[in-house]
């Protein structure tokens, strides 16, 4: 299992091997933290987006993170265009892009509070599931996973998850 932490942190300027992003089954960067990452990182990573979409919900793909620190973003498909998630949607979405990273010989893994900005999913139970898919995760290669959130709200739900393993 990795080791787990919360960082109330700009995802795009972590210094980890991967970052994940919440994206849509298109795989367009429009808006949230995908938006973010995209501007970040720079054309490359819209561009490497479109060549891979679409994808299935919940499954994850990489592209390059560009001019971000990270090599890799895993782009994780938490919800249709425009459309909700769910608590199974977020586990799987969790589960492959640590299983991702893990293919792509990550140490460190910097994962967003999936579903929680324009998908709308409460803190608590994403925190809940992403820590708990995040602990039963058994790789070789990943050491450390950093939930980085945006916010106290964010910050507190992700540290009490981890706080209660």
């Amino acid at each position: 299992m990795p080791e787990l932490e919360v960082q109330r942190a700009d995802v795009t300027k972590l210094e980890v091997d991967a970052i994940a992003n919440a994206a849509n089954t298109e795989l367009e960067h429009g808006g949230g933290v995908a938006a973010a990452i995209s501007r970040a990182g720079g054309p490359a990573v819209q561009e490497q987006s479109h060549e891979k979409a679409p994808i299935g919900l919940g499954d994850a793909v990489e592209t390059t993170a560009g001019d971000m620190p990270a090599r890799y973003v895993i782009h994780a498909a938490t919800m249709n265009l425009g459309g909700p998630t769910s608590r199974a949607i977020i586990e799987r979405a969790t589960r492959s892009t640590l299983r991702r990273a893990e293919e792509l010989g990550c140490r460190s893994l910097g994962l967003v509070a999936f579903g929680t900005g324009v998908g709308g999913f409460p803190n608590e139970e994403a925190a809940e599931v992403m820590v708990g898919a995040s602990r039963e995760h058994r790789g070789e290669k990943l050491e450390r996973v950093v939930f980085c959130v945006h916010g106290e709200d964010a910050e507190r739900a992700f540290a009490a998850a981890i706080a209660e393993g």
